[in-house]
């Protein structure tokens, strides 16, 4: 009997696919990463073909590794990048264009004319989102708008859209599934969050015709199965979420005031907030965490554009260093003396502040400062933007009590950056035995509908800790530190 969850994690910078068991340990990991481009100032984009071929490519190389046929899996789990946009022909499969990037920021100025014609209080109130670029809705229009004949052809039927989640599902069934789940969708500035539904108000204010929108389903669901020509013979596909709410499930953070933050390209705190939509006054978003046996839960959610990329600025466009590892090496050896602080906003800063015009800057440099210096600096700022986060959402929800943090990503693998952030936070931040939680929670999602896992509240219980960093800094230094990081933004702000 099948009973291996093949998990496809593609990711901004990287497509990865990991071979679990059916006790959720990994068997076997395969990555690839693929190029990205960046046309102008403030636009990025990926090339789907890229995307395509390094994922199917991964999932045979796990396999491979592994030493299973496609018949020893039981069902695949898919998360994805969010917000990142591909509009495809129905009929080839081939997208119109490049993908456009949840950090690109090309229509940044058509938002602005959003807000001042006094859309941003609806938008925010149906979908929980602010009104911006990130997300998918702008971003379908500009290419609608921007790709001779896209319009006409989506108003014939002949184009689809999709998340990456929903372009992979697509090639990977053959064109017989043209599907996203809730998490997903939740994230596109065109559903409505509250009835569950795309929102044709929303749709008909940015010009978008419905026939181009995925079916939206559970996150543990049937999303039918991949083509036999790929792998063998044919998989089901059974589950699908979005990067962070597939991290959340990953963390087993399923009871209301349990939070996960991760560390990847950029971070992102996702707080549980039960059954109840909890709106924001400190500019997080309210989203849906995920949506199960026809039930959604809620979740705050504070974005932060920047994280891991800070590290690999770092290497590739500074060349100070040679691989990420090497900046807890360096920060280390950082004069203590020193406080340089690095804004990240390379495109913007994100929660709490939304300021798209906003650029990166560092402060307090010195002709003592050295790529140690900078070293610590890029992994602080990660830390900072983690606890302003958690401010707001004290801020907005007052059932959240104390915090315990559990986070993931690749970053969180640095004791010097966790540590940073058990200190600047002053609570104890817990790394689990499993750091791929976003691929373990594809796998959850997959293997529950299947039932090969239980239900959530005894997956629960499976969840292993591996270390806790405990606060140790003393709180003066800890006030100066921060207050030293908030002056720092107040001088980035574009406004």
């Amino acid at each position: 009997m099948a009973s291996y969850i093949l998990a496809i994690d593609q990711g901004t910078t990287s497509s990865r696919a990991i071979v679990f068991n059916d006790q959720l340990e990994i068997v076997a990991v395969a990555q690839q990463e693929f190029e990205q481009f960046f046309p102008q100032s403030g636009w990025v984009e990926h090339d789907p073909e890229e995307i395509w071929n390094t994922t199917v490519a991964t999932c045979r190389l796990a396999l491979d590794k592994a030493r299973l046929a496609a018949s020893d899996i039981a069902a695949i789990g898919i998360t994805n990048q969010r917000e990142t946009t591909v509009i495809w022909d129905k009929d080839t499969g081939k997208a119109i264009h490049k993908a456009i990037v949840w950090q690109d920021r090309r229509t940044s100025d058509y938002c602005t004319l959003l807000r001042e014609a006094g859309h941003d209080p609806m938008i925010t109130a149906k979908t929980g989102l602010l009104l911006d670029s990130y997300f998918s809705g702008t971003k379908i229009k500009w290419l609608l708008d921007h790709v001779e004949g896209a319009r006409q052809k989506a108003l014939a039927g002949q184009l689809r859209f999709g998340t990456i989640d929903s372009f992979l599902l697509w090639r990977l069934t053959g064109g017989k599934e043209h599907a996203t789940d809730a998490t997903n969708a939740s994230r596109t500035m065109l559903f409505n969050i509250h009835d569950n539904c795309w929102d044709q108000e929303l749709l008909e204010l940015l010009d978008i015709p419905v026939s181009l929108l995925p079916e939206v389903k559970d996150s543990s669901a049937d999303f039918g199965q991949t083509d036999p020509a790929l792998f063998g013979t044919a998989i089901p596909i059974g589950g699908i979420a979005g990067d962070q709410q597939a991290a959340l499930v990953g963390q087993a953070c399923f009871q209301p005031g349990m939070i996960k933050s991760t560390y990847g390209t950029g971070c992102f705190i996702v707080l549980n907030t039960g059954e109840q939509a909890v709106r924001s006054n400190n500019r997080l978003l309210t989203t849906i965490g995920y949506r199960l046996f026809g039930k959604t839960t809620y979740a705050l959610e504070g974005s932060i554009f920047v994280a891991g990329a800070a590290v690999q600025w770092m290497r590739d466009a500074m060349g100070l260093i040679e691989s990420a590892s090497d900046t807890g090496k360096l920060a280390r050896k950082a004069d203590i003396n020193q406080d340089v602080y690095l804004v990240p906003a390379f495109t913007g800063l994100g929660a709490p502040y939304w300021d798209a015009d906003a650029r990166g800057a560092i402060f307090g440099l010195t002709r003592a400062t050295g790529p140690a210096e900078l070293s610590k600096a890029a992994l602080e700022s990660v830390c900072y933007q983690t606890r302003d986060l958690l401010e707001a959402m004290r801020g907005d929800w007052q059932n959240m009590g104390e915090t315990v943090l559990r986070v993931d990503g690749g970053m969180v693998a640095s004791n010097f950056t966790m540590q940073f952030l058990a200190d600047i936070l002053s609570a104890p931040v817990d790394r689990p035995v499993v750091l791929e939680t976003t691929a373990l929670g594809a796998a959850y999602l997959a293997g529950l509908h299947k039932g090969l896992f239980p239900p959530p509240e005894q997956f629960a219980g499976s969840w292993k800790r591996d270390k806790r960093f405990t606060p140790s800094l003393a709180e003066e230094i800890r006030v100066r530190k921060y207050n030293g990081w908030k002056d720092a933004v107040r001088r980035t702000l574009s406004r």
